[in-house]
């Protein structure tokens, strides 16, 4: 199952989607154009890829006349908000330790698959609040095989989103890399065009989702030296007939993050909590609106104007 954010990603993991949203981002185009245009791919594997963007309602496509091949192809808004969220994606690949990688290429298929794998089964969820081998993620993961972690924890270090440390017990630990982390950004983009154009039919944002993402982007924050405090961050996510918050609990000492765990009831200083649109609005760079403060605000706000400033910076 696909975690929040994991379709959106998926799809622009594929090469030929990618090309069909830049090549319509040109103007509609009759299916022979847009074949031609995308490299002549077998008229059947046009057809499905088409089919399917169509269905999710990323680009319609008119009958021009009577023939089905007069069909003009075009984007929706949804199509261009998907290559909004391509272009994130794009920018996040830039960054690749091993040098820039395009998006709609091989390599960015592997990359960005072994991320959404990684969300999806919860190993970027484990591994970002702590270093752990093989072994331990098998017990703390218990759903997913041994050999399919195994396959899964390969992937991601074969992409230079995991790396080994050393460790003192049996079995190599595992920790995420920087660029890891930085994929907060587009997994937060894939995220919020879910919830705003295909909210029905892919996951709702859930606990383990807002854990993963703060325990991601809290160690990429900048705070100036004098920042001192104890911050709750809370999002309220679904839970039945009553409000259920996730978050990260943060303790921060002359500006910098000494701690950044999920347990929200330890006593905070200051405090944000919001719905999950009004935190990816925030990290989108918008202003704090909707979201709500309270005790230390110039702790809280400091944190949140850190959580958005930290999608413009570089690794």
């Amino acid at each position: 199952m696909r975690r929040a954010g994991g379709q959106a990603l998926s799809l622009l993991a594929a090469p030929l989607n990618v090309h069909i949203l830049k090549t319509l981002a040109e103007g509609p185009k009759e299916l022979i154009e847009l074949r031609r245009a995308v490299g002549s791919p077998p008229q059947s594997t046009i057809r499905v890829y088409s089919r399917t963007l169509a269905e999710l309602k990323v680009l319609e496509q008119r009958r021009q006349g009577s023939f089905a091949g007069s069909s003009l192809y075009s984007l929706t808004p949804s199509g261009e908000a998907l290559l909004k969220v391509g272009n994130v994606l794009d920018g996040w690949l830039d960054e690749s330790p091993d040098g820039a990688i395009e998006l709609g290429s091989a390599s960015a298929k592997s990359a960005v698959g072994a991320l959404v794998e990684g969300w999806s089964t919860n190993i970027v969820r484990a591994l970002a609040a702590k270093p752990l081998s093989l072994t331990q993620l098998n017990r703390l993961i218990p759903k997913v095989s041994y050999p399919s972690l195994e396959r899964r924890l390969a992937g991601l270090r074969l992409a230079c989103l995991v790396e080994p440390q050393p460790g003192e017990g049996r079995g190599t630990p595992y920790r995420v890399t920087r660029w890891l982390q930085r994929a907060v950004i587009p997994l937060a983009a894939g995220t919020a065009w879910e919830r705003r154009h295909l909210a029905e039919s892919t996951a709702p944002i859930g606990r383990l989702d807002v854990e993963a993402a703060f325990l991601l982007a809290i160690p990429l924050v900048e705070l100036p030296k004098g920042v001192n405090g104890k911050c709750r961050l809370a999002v309220e996510v679904r839970g039945g007939s009553s409000p259920v918050f996730a978050g990260a609990f943060v303790i921060v000492e002359e500006g910098r993050v000494v701690s950044c765990s999920s347990r929200l009831e330890n006593e905070a200083e200051g405090w944000v909590s919001g719905t999950p649109m009004e935190w990816l609005r925030r990290m989108d760079g918008h202003a704090n609106e909707g979201l709500e403060t309270g005790g230390d605000v110039a702790l809280a706000l400091a944190l949140t104007d850190a959580i958005r400033a930290a999608r413009a910076s570089k690794v």
